[in-house]
């Protein structure tokens, strides 16, 4: 066995430390660039696009019983959408079930407008020219919630289930690549590429995560809202598609909601 000096070794360890430690600052000026970045994008979001587009359908008179959705209940009374998506996931006893905004919205545009599911659910997500309605009203209904604390209350039996499914759906492990959500989102100081992860399961990182979604994502040109990273996630998990306004969507959405309870909404936000 070949023996080393000892001031070799030190010198040695003494080089690994010094990378680490410029390693670590290097990481820290990328985050902190990062985030002056978005917060020089925030003063112009594309997402205000969405909001209006949003506000208009909202209030237009649309589908075969032409009505607008201004009768449409989220749960604060028909209409009502100040501080609505600070509130929901919740359950709704006209539909007797947990519902987020997504969902809610296709039950008020089937039963209110005269839509068909199929018809409400053609386009859950915009793709290029080809933009998404729901996504619009989404945007413009949790616009009404900015600054209004995070408050999912699970009063009901089913609200308390849909939120213990979605913790076990959080930590659930499987897939090609053996994965849960809790693989990414269940420690601190992960990151993909330049991308911090947030762990979900420290009260200050769920509640900043929630609190950004929908978001305009530059890369994308697009508005996201909470469905559609939902589903998005799954894809990179590779299990299989998560159908939008599904219990199990809803479910996760619920865990996750709750966990944000009493952090100020502050959304439609903007992502890379």
């Amino acid at each position: 066995m070949i023996r080393l000096p000892v001031a070799v070794l030190l010198l040695g360890a003494a080089a690994l430390a010094a990378s680490a430690g410029a390693h670590a600052q290097s990481g820290g000026d990328t985050i902190k660039k990062i985030e002056e970045y978005r917060q020089a994008l925030a003063d112009g979001n594309p997402a205000d696009l969405w909001e209006a587009r949003g506000e208009d359908l909202w209030k237009q008179q649309r589908g075969p019983k032409a009505v607008s959705l201004e009768k449409c209940d989220l749960g604060k009374g028909p209409g009502v959408v100040n501080g609505a998506y600070a509130e929901l996931p919740r359950y709704f006893a006209d539909a007797g079930q947990v519902m987020d905004l997504e969902t809610r919205l296709v039950h008020c545009m089937t039963t209110q407008q005269g839509f068909t599911r199929a018809e409400a659910l053609k386009r859950p997500f915009g793709n290029g020219a080809d933009r998404s309605d729901i996504e619009a009203i989404v945007a413009y209904v949790a616009g009404a919630s900015r600054g209004v604390k995070m408050n999912v209350a699970l009063a009901h039996p089913k609200e308390r289930e849909a939120y213990a499914l979605g913790q076990k759906m959080f930590y659930y492990r499987g897939g090609p690549h053996d994965f849960a959500c809790a693989t990414c989102h269940g420690e601190p100081n992960k990151r993909i590429r330049l991308q911090d992860l947030p762990n979900l399961t420290e009260t200050r990182d769920a509640q900043k995560a929630y609190t950004t979604w929908p978001a305009y994502r530059v890369s994308q040109g697009e508005l996201r809202t909470m469905q559609w990273r939902l589903n998005d996630c799954f894809r990179q998990q590779r299990f299989p598609d998560l159908q939008f306004g599904s219990e199990a969507s809803i479910a996760l959405l619920t865990f996750l909601a709750r966990n944000a309870n009493g952090a100020p909404f502050n959304a439609p936000a903007i992502k890379r």
